[in-house]
């Protein structure tokens, strides 16, 4: 099956004025198989682990971005309001919804096998890892490799997190200095360690790390482009808990999305339409 869409690294004006998304029509089969208590409750809550742009914008209590768009399509499509709730991180978002606080994550979050012990993944997002360095790329971080002895901010207990500590293992074992791994909560720090020169490069999804290049006003720029970066074939997707029937439901509203070209069309007003997938799947990634 063919997922990834042609690569390319400039973003589309985001938040451009496009034609206003037709409302979407309620299917009552899909609402029928919701689980019972967010049938009954007419809501569920979509947890968030903060700013992750162009996905999603956390300011207060406002989300903006591709994801709560795409979010309040699949809730005029099943029948029920869905809020969002943000956390500090991927293990509190993880965790919360293990712990039945939140029913689900709209994500995208990285699809791996380990993952999947608790959960199960609603995969509609293609990604790539890559570095976030200074202008000009002082410390030549071009690849994994040149990292060993470097400053590396990452997402706390993301998929880059176990790769970049790999990495530094793999470093010491050549006789080589270890890498300095920085773990922060969210993207905004993670990005600002850079900029600050506190980290050399920050290591994470290109969408988003696209978006704040873009933002830096030339003090940025992406490298390791086009390069596996310790990754297979990268799907994220949204998150439920496991053998929820919610994750099949979620699944067929994505699916709607996409033959109706509303997936299409929020995707490219964020600058993500490199990161589409042809259908909706599930639980299709691969080990790191």
């Amino acid at each position: 099956m063919k997922y990834i869409k042609q690569m390319g690294f400039a973003l589309a004006a985001l938040a451009a004025p496009l034609t206003a998304q037709a409302e979407q029509e309620f299917n009552e089969a899909l609402n029928a198989r919701l689980p019972a208590d967010i049938r009954e409750a007419g809501k569920m809550i979509a947890v968030t682990n903060g700013s992750f742009p162009p996905y999603e914008f956390v300011e207060g209590r406002k989300h903006t971005g591709a994801t709560p768009e795409l979010a309040q399509e699949i809730a005029q499509i099943l029948g029920v309001e869905i809020t969002h709730a943000t956390v500090a991180g991927l293990p509190a978002l993880l965790s919360g919804i293990g712990a039945d606080r939140y029913q689900f994550s709209m994500g995208p979050v990285g699809d791996f096998p380990k993952r999947r012990d608790a959960n199960d993944f609603v995969d509609w997002v293609q990604e790539y890892v890559v570095f976030a360095v200074q202008a000009g790329n002082p410390q030549g971080i071009v690849d994994l490799d040149s990292t060993c002895g470097k400053r590396i901010a990452v997402m706390s207990g993301g998929s880059a997190e176990r790769v970049i500590n790999a990495q530094s293992e793999k470093c010491q074992s050549a006789d080589k200095p270890a890498i300095e791994v920085q773990s922060y909560a969210d993207q905004p720090s993670s990005i600002l360690s850079v900029r600050s020169d506190r980290a050399d490069a920050f290591f994470s999804s290109q969408a988003p790390l696209t978006y704040f290049v873009q933002q830096s006003d030339g003090a940025l720029e992406l490298s390791g482009v086009g390069q596996s970066n310790g990754f297979p074939s990268l799907v994220q997707g949204a998150v439920v808990p496991k053998n929820s029937p919610l994750g099949g439901v979620l699944q067929e509203a994505f699916q709607i999305l996409m033959d109706n070209g509303t997936y299409e069309e929020i995707m490219t007003k964020w600058g993500l339409e490199h990161n589409m997938i042809d259908a909706a799947g599930f639980n299709l990634g691969e080990e790191l």
